[in-house]
C-alpha cells in the first residue's frame, strides 16, 4: 500500500478538510488544542470544503482549512512547508482577518467569537526545543489573561522525533501520520481507531483520481524545482563568497607587506614589483 505525502497542500487539504470525513478534522483539533469536556469539539463546519483544484489555478486557490465548531468559535490550519521569513506576519494577518470578517455593517462587538490559528511548520522557527508551542496575549505585569479571542499553535514537525515505540496520545499519533505516512506500507497496529483508519484511507493513493494525482504530483515536483533553485542559489552565493574571501585575504597580505616596505624606505616602483599594488594605493598607504 502506498500513501501519499500528508504535508503536501493537497493532500492535507484532503485528508482534514473533507466535509464527509469531518470526525479527521475534529480529532485532530481536539488533540492538538487539548480540548476535553465541554470544550470538546463536536461539530464543524467548513468554510472552504476540499475540491481539487486545476493546475492553472493553483497561484489563486486556497489551500489552508477555515473551520468553525458548535460554539462559534473559529479555526484557520495550515501546512506550511517552506520558511519563507513571514510566517508569524502571515498567521496574524489571517487570524484578524477571519475576526474582522465575522461582523458585518451595524453587527455588535459582543457577536465576535474566538479565532484559533494552528500551524504546521516543516521547518523550525522558533529556538525552544519543544515540537509544539501555544501563544496567547498576557498581561505583562500580572500574565492574566484578559484579552481571549486570538490564540496561535505552533507545530515544528522537525523537532518531532518519536519512533512508533513512543507514541503516547492522540497529538503524538496525528503528527507521526503528518510526517510519517508516505514512507509506510501498512497501517500500524497502533492507528486501529476508526478516524485514523478513515485518514490513511484518504492518503492511499488507490483512493486517489487521476485529477487529484495530476495536482499532487505537479505540486509535489513543483516543490522539488523550488527546492533545487534554492540550493543553487545558496551554493553560487558560497561560492562568491569564497572568492571574495579570498581577494580581500591576498589584498590584505599585500598592504601588510608595502606597509613594512614604506617602513624601510624602498622605493616605492620596488614595493610595487613586490606586491602588485597600484602607485597610487602604496602612496596612500604613506598617509
Amino acid at each position: 500500500m502506498k500513501f501519499v505525502d500528508p504535508k503536501n497542500d493537497l493532500a492535507f487539504k484532503k485528508i482534514f478538510g473533507s466535509e464527509d470525513k469531518k470526525d479527521i478534522l475534529m480529532s485532530f483539533l481536539n488533540a492538538v488544542l487539548d480540548f476535553t469536556g465541554d470544550k470538546t469539539i463536536v461539530d464543524v463546519s467548513l468554510a472552504n470544503p476540499y475540491q481539487v483544484p486545476k493546475i492553472a489555478a493553483l497561484k489563486e486557490t486556497i489551500l489552508d482549512i477555515k473551520a468553525t465548531n458548535q460554539g462559534g468559535e473559529q479555526f484557520i490550519v495550515e501546512m506550511q512547508k517552506k520558511d519563507l521569513g513571514d510566517f508569524v506576519k502571515r498567521s496574524l494577518y489571517y487570524t484578524s482577518k477571519a475576526y474582522v470578517e465575522q461582523l458585518q455593517k451595524g453587527d455588535n462587538y459582543t457577536e465576535l467569537k474566538k479565532v484559533y490559528f494552528i500551524g504546521l511548520l516543516n521547518f523550525a522557527m522558533f529556538e525552544a526545543e519543544t515540537f509544539i508551542s501555544r501563544h496567547l496575549i498576557l498581561n505583562q505585569q500580572t500574565l492574566s489573561h484578559d484579552l481571549q479571542d486570538f490564540e496561535f499553535c505552533f507545530i515544528e514537525l522537525s523537532k518531532f522525533n518519536k519512533s512508533l515505540a513512543e507514541l503516547q496520545n492522540t497529538l503524538d499519533k496525528w503528527l507521526f501520520f503528518i510526517k510519517n505516512a508516505k514512507n509506510l506500507n501498512l497501517i500500524p497496529p497502533a492507528f486501529d481507531d476508526s478516524t485514523f483508519q478513515q485518514a490513511f484511507a484518504i492518503a492511499s493513493q488507490f483512493q486517489w483520481n487521476e485529477q487529484e494525482l495530476e495536482v499532487y504530483d505537479y505540486m509535489r515536483l513543483k516543490e522539488m524545482d523550488e527546492y533545487n533553485a534554492m540550493q543553487l542559489a545558496i551554493q553560487k552565493a558560497q561560492k562568491i563568497g569564497e572568492a571574495r574571501g579570498e581577494k580581500m585575504g591576498k589584498k590584505q597580505a599585500q598592504t601588510t607587506i608595502a606597509k613594512k616596505l614604506l617602513q624601510q624606505n624602498v622605493a616605492i616602483d620596488t614595493i610595487a614589483l613586490a606586491t602588485g599594488l597600484l602607485f597610487q594605493e602604496i602612496e596612500a598607504l604613506k598617509d
